[in-house]
């Protein structure tokens, strides 16, 4: 089954023609619940879900399917025109100025393009709970200072050491390892400064929500601490129960940050918050899961950065740990998760988030 294969022109797409048959793709309103997301042959255990903890049912891991047809909708198009607006609105944000080695490098990795994700998810989000898209601009283009802030770091050679990124050399390979140390901090100070003085028309009280939610998942309980366990894990056996962790934090809390920040700055309730959060937290552990199975599945030509290295340094992975079928079938039960969240919302305008999740799983780098 090619469940990697290309996303098709056709506005109706079945996803249960691509996804596994073991999951389910259900219409009926979802719980408030945030589930583990590992099948539950291999686990069923609690997760803490701000201040309450729910448990695994195992009504949720059906073998039967429902077609889920995707709402009509020019995804390719939205995609190009929502990311022109981000790159010009990123591009304005750093002009060259002095000092201009450092405003060269936070330009070069900032603007070495990239699909925009996180900052068109962001404007999404804002849009699905009845927000106009200019209002989450500026918290968009934090997310993405942030996003490359962390990818700098990481490509560094005491964290994964690569020399690709986005098909280019990296920033200590173009500017050395002091001036990517730097410019990864200045766009890290940048994101949050950004947010605070260029939100317009948005309450005091929702921006400093907003910059609370970035804070929380770049620092030392969101990325830092996916990070920090992803390193002190290589080399060593890890369950599957600390890989989702090392994911769900070094991953998926910037993807979720991103959507809830959208939520936030849209004027969403405290209901339509809860379902974009636990939307993203399923987005952010499928686009884990889908980078693991492209490591193993793709060259370094077609994913623009160094493939096989999880191989090389012997890192935990999906595919390693489950296989890859059952890697495959767990991004089968993130997607239906997903898209059970956005039942909530009206349809039309969830439709960018519904093709989101179907694009993240068949994203081919």
């Amino acid at each position: 089954m090619a469940f990697l294969a290309t996303i098709s022109g056709h506005e109706n797409m079945l996803l249960s023609n691509t996804l596994n048959n073991n999951f389910i793709f259900s219409g009926k309103p979802p719980q408030r619940h945030s589930y583990s997301f590992l099948p539950k042959k291999i686990q069923a255990r609690s997760v803490a879900n701000s201040s309450k903890t729910f448990q695994v049912k195992e009504e949720e891991f059906s073998s039967k399917t429902e077609k889920f047809i995707l709402p009509k909708f020019d995804f390719e198009e939205y995609m190009k025109m929502k990311a022109i607006k981000v790159n010009k609105a990123l591009d304005d944000a750093i002009p060259m100025q002095e000092p201009i080695k450092i405003h060269e490098a936070m330009r070069y990795s900032l603007l070495a393009g990239g699909k925009r994700v996180r900052p068109i998810l962001c404007m999404a989000s804002c849009e699905v709970v009845g927000g106009d898209e200019s209002l989450a601009i500026p918290a968009a283009c934090s997310v993405e200072m942030i996003h490359t802030m962390s990818l700098i770091h990481d490509d560094l050679p005491c964290m994964d050491n690569d020399d690709l990124r986005r098909g280019k050399p990296t920033s200590h390979k173009a500017f050395g390892e002091d001036t990517a140390v730097l410019t990864g901090d200045a766009l890290l100070s940048l994101a949050f400064e950004h947010v605070a003085s260029k939100t317009k028309d948005v309450t005091p009280q929702r921006v400093v929500q907003a910059v609370g939610e970035l804070g929380s998942a770049v620092g030392s309980k969101g990325l830092v601490a996916g990070q920090i366990v992803d390193i002190a894990s290589e080399g060593k056996q890890v369950s599957l129960t600390e890989l989702e962790y090392i994911h769900n934090h070094k991953t998926g809390k910037l993807l979720e940050a991103a959507v809830v920040c959208g939520a936030i700055i849209g004027g969403g309730n405290e209901i339509e918050v809860e379902r974009m959060r636990n939307y993203a937290r399923c987005l952010g552990l499928l686009f884990q899961v889908v980078d693991d199975i492209l490591d193993v599945t793709k060259s370094s030509e077609e994913l623009g950065k160094t493939a096989g290295k999880d191989l090389v340094t012997d890192k935990a992975t999906y595919p390693k740990l489950m296989g890859l079928e059952k890697a495959r079938e767990l991004a089968g039960e993130l997607v239906a998760k997903a898209m059970d969240e956005l039942s909530y919302f009206d349809a039309a305008k969830a439709a960018p988030l519904y093709h989101f999740a179907n694009y993240i799983a068949h994203r081919q780098n």
